[in-house]
């Protein structure tokens, strides 16, 4: 992807990075593809931590609507199913190179919350690693498998087939438990001016809206490990959220 930066190699500076994403939103599951690769290249990807965030999109769409994918996105955009079927073809196109796989004709649109609260209980459980298998499954399981990701039992089953306890997953999903770290994160983006997903904030301070190429990714973990300020864009009210919205 690029050649060694010595100075992001010597630097010893710790890089914390936290991505705001939505587990029915592609451009998020684009994001953290194409971060992990990023990460993989950097100099010192020993001293990288991500934590995921959760955004809902919609967080009052019911539970339970089985809407497909392209229905749900025509009638929320304008235009009809035909402009959903447009919308998919331009993320398909866009990811043709990063390993996704997008089954469209099975694709329903979910409320994510009770997903979002299980990818808190697996960093809880487990930490990052854990964190991430849990958003990679059910990425996985709404895009590639038409599963729906406010369903209990999918939930039940997916979130076991990522590594989490089955008994710790059927007590979240029965209560409220991790309610307030989803909400806590929600709300935490509000200040950032995040109104959309995916965006990335790296050490609070340096932030990039939108998907991104791996190498504006890498660009940003040199320049926060090196304080240029040049290869980073500041977190403000007004910033991430224009440019989440394409």
């Amino acid at each position: 992807m690029s050649v060694t930066n010595q100075q992001a190699a010597d630097s010893t500076t710790p890089i914390d990075l936290a991505l705001w994403v939505d587990l029915v939103c592609p451009w998020s599951w684009l994001a953290r593809r194409r971060l992990d690769a990023a990460v993989s290249a950097f100099e010192r990807p020993a001293d990288v931590t991500i934590t995921l965030r959760a955004f809902e999109l919609e967080p009052d769409f019911p539970r339970g609507s089985r809407v497909p994918v392209a229905e749900h996105l025509g009638c929320r955009h304008g235009g009809g199913a035909e402009t959903g079927r447009l919308m998919n073809a331009k993320v398909e196109q866009a990811a043709s190179g990063d390993g996704l796989v997008f089954d469209w004709g099975r694709a329903v649109w979910a409320n994510t919350f009770d997903a979002h609260r299980l990818c808190a209980l697996a960093l809880a459980l487990g930490g990052h690693a854990l964190q991430s298998a849990a958003a990679e499954r059910f990425w996985s399981a709404h895009f590639s498998e038409g599963l729906a990701l406010d369903d209990p039992l999918v939930l039940q089953r997916t979130g076991a087939e990522c590594g989490l306890d089955e008994r710790r997953v059927a007590s979240v999903l029965a209560g409220e438990e991790f309610a307030d770290h989803v909400r806590g994160d929600e709300q935490a983006a509000g200040p950032l001016g995040i109104t959309s997903v995916p965006v990335l904030v790296a050490n609070g301070y340096a932030a990039l809206a939108g998907v991104r190429d791996a190498s504006d990714y890498l660009a940003l973990l040199r320049g926060v490990a090196t304080g240029d300020e040049s290869a980073t864009s500041p977190v403000d009210a007004g910033g991430p959220a224009e440019a989440a919205r394409g």
